[in-house]
């Protein structure tokens, strides 16, 4: 059964783009589309998680961030996973807060 199988995929000529090349062309196709996602998903996402990561660590006390909720506020603290930002005036209004809810820095002056 399964010779007849072979037998039948090695006498049938393919036709269209590649369709000739029986096996090679099915893995040339999925080594293309590999390639297209990688370069259209997979690197982009690593591109801003690299800018997000130099970011977070470049983040110093004083600065005025936006947190991913939409608050802004000042970092008066910074841990080794944590910030404590102090939002608006109210100087008793001081939350701690991981870093990756830091969503944009912007550098005190």
């Amino acid at each position: 059964m399964f010779n007849l199988l072979l037998d039948a995929a090695a006498n049938t000529s393919g036709g269209g783009f590649l369709g000739g090349l029986g096996i090679w062309g099915t893995v040339l196709y999925i080594a293309i589309f590999g390639v297209f996602i990688y370069f259209v998903i997979v690197r982009p996402q690593k591109k801003e998680q690299k800018k997000m990561q130099a970011m977070l660590s470049n983040m110093e006390v004083g600065d005025a961030v936006v947190t991913t909720s939409g608050f802004y506020g000042v970092i008066i603290d910074i841990t080794d996973e944590d910030v404590i930002v102090e939002f608006g005036n109210n100087k008793n209004c001081r939350i701690p807060m991981k870093k990756s809810a830091i969503a944009q820095i912007e550098k005190a002056e």
